[in-house]
């Protein structure tokens, strides 16, 4: 079965879509199920991620929290980035290769979830329940073991309406087969601003420390990061066709034309005070 020409990727990226491609057949359980239970090619037509860059999330949706109570998507958006995961909680095997390469990220990054970013994770099926998202999140937040980590990743499940409506406004296509019991989706993590905006998205089961650390600092407008990382977004442009950064030639020559002049200008500063003061007559 030849997925990479049957997802669609906004943009029409031939390498994005070869990856989503891979992202799904790298779950050979799930693969096999469909194959054993005959699923036609047609199904995977509505699979895949369509950027929404700039689209508004719906905060008002309503899940369930860890602790069964109701809640509203808005309540993870206070003032910091937010880091979106769509995953299910029975996927025989992508899911939780997404949850662990956001995990081993997570453990990469200085900065705590819960702290200088929130992290939210949704059940794309509403017959995830309660006692399982409580399940994943003690085992992950005891994996990822930094201070708050239970308040700062939030594994939430939901009914149909909120998830659609979820999914279509980040622009996460996934279809279920009925015969199999299994959904078929794609693999990313998106990063949505303190207003719940869609801001980034980073594809497959792996995500490069330096990729998630910029994107955090662009969707929150520099409230998080240092200066350096700010010199970093200049010299490193996000590809929205490949959801990663990638070095901006032009950017870096201007950068080191610049540090070059400063070096210069101090430099000649520097030996004029030198010379003036080695001059007869002069000094302190």
């Amino acid at each position: 079965m030849r997925l990479g020409k049957q997802i669609r990727v906004s943009g029409g990226a031939a390498s994005t879509a070869l990856l989503l491609a891979m992202s799904i057949a790298s779950c050979p359980p799930a693969r096999a199920q469909m194959q054993a239970a005959g699923v036609r090619p047609e199904l995977l037509k509505d699979v895949g991620i369509d950027q929404k860059l700039g689209n508004q999330a719906p905060l008002n949706d309503e899940f369930r929290d860890e602790k069964g109570q109701t809640v509203q998507l808005g309540q993870y958006f206070h003032g910091k980035p937010v880091i979106l995961s769509l995953v299910y909680y029975q996927c025989p095997m992508l899911c939780t290769q997404v949850l662990n390469g956001m995990l081993h990220t997570f453990k990469e990054l200085s900065w705590d979830a819960g702290n200088q970013f929130e992290v939210v994770t949704i059940s794309i099926d509403p017959r995830d329940n309660v006692a399982e998202s409580a399940a994943k999140q003690v085992m992950f937040a005891g994996l990822y073991g930094r201070p708050n980590a239970i308040n700062g990743w939030h594994f939430l499940t939901g009914k149909d309406p909120a998830i659609h409506q979820l999914a279509d406004a980040v622009g996460f296509r996934y279809a279920f087969d009925a015969t199999s019991g299994q959904y078929a989706h794609a693999s990313t993590i998106m990063i949505l601003t303190p207003e719940g905006k869609v801001s980034r998205y980073f594809y497959g089961i792996s995500y490069p420390m330096r990729d998630v650390r910029l994107g955090l600092v662009e969707a929150s407008s520099g409230k998080i990061g240092t200066p350096i990382d700010q010199i970093l977004l200049y010299c490193y442009h996000y590809d929205s066709s490949t959801g990663k950064y990638g070095l901006v030639v032009a950017n870096m020559l201007k950068a080191g034309a610049a540090v070059t002049v400063l070096v210069l200008g101090l430099g000649i500063f520097l030996l004029a005070r030198t010379e003036h003061y080695a001059m007869p007559g002069k000094g302190a």
